[in-house]
């Protein structure tokens, strides 16, 4: 099943107003992700995995205790995670987070606020490239993970709520080289709490 780039849900320039100019998305989505398509579809023709769904791509080629995973798997999981990652942001100001995300997150954290920080610090601290998430693991639980380069929640039989890209690429022209200030700038202006709610 070959990979497919996938249009944005938004026109380029329709997050510029909330952080994330068009250049941004013109470099991430039409430049990045469309290599991770590429690559992928290179990678796996041929193999066993040319006809399997994307996600039994990324659980299937996961090498749990690697040092590097293998090309497979990078571009399988980027495609993923970019195809969420896109929805997890919306244009439009002031985005409420609707009440039953809003009671969730405060009887897991102990407030929204406590989930933001440590969503916040979990991206900030992640060393180098990668992911921050907000996932609800297999007991039904809610927790903030940070993952390296492409790995996902996939790889640990979580479903993902929320995540944001701290590869350098998805905020180094808006934001240089502060990515707290990007990650605060997510949660606050970008995010996308109804489809959070939603995949609750």
């Amino acid at each position: 099943m070959a990979f497919t780039l996938p249009d944005l849900p938004y026109a380029h320039d329709a997050l510029a107003g909330l952080g994330m100019s068009k250049e941004t998305l013109e470099y991430h989505h039409d430049l990045h992700h469309k290599a991770y398509v590429d690559n992928g579809n290179k990678l796996i023709a041929g193999t066993e995995w040319e006809n399997k769904s994307l996600e039994e791509i990324v659980k299937g080629t996961y090498q749990a205790g690697a040092v590097a995973q293998n090309g497979i798997f990078n571009n399988a999981s980027q495609h993923w995670n970019h195809n969420q990652f896109w929805t997890w942001m919306a244009p439009g100001e002031g985005k409420k987070i609707p009440g039953a995300l809003e009671k969730a997150l405060t009887d897991s954290f102990g407030s929204v606020q406590k989930f933001k920080d440590d969503f916040a610090a979990a991206g900030a601290g992640q060393f180098g490239s990668g992911w921050a998430w907000l996932v609800k693991d297999k007991d039904g639980s809610l927790k903030v993970t940070k993952t390296e380069n492409g790995v996902n929640p996939l790889c640990f039989g979580q479903v993902a709520l929320l995540g944001c890209d701290v590869w350098e690429h998805s905020y180094y022209i808006d934001f240089r080289n502060k990515r707290p200030a990007y990650l605060t700038n997510f949660l606050e202006k970008l995010a996308n709490w109804e489809a959070v709610a939603a995949a609750l």
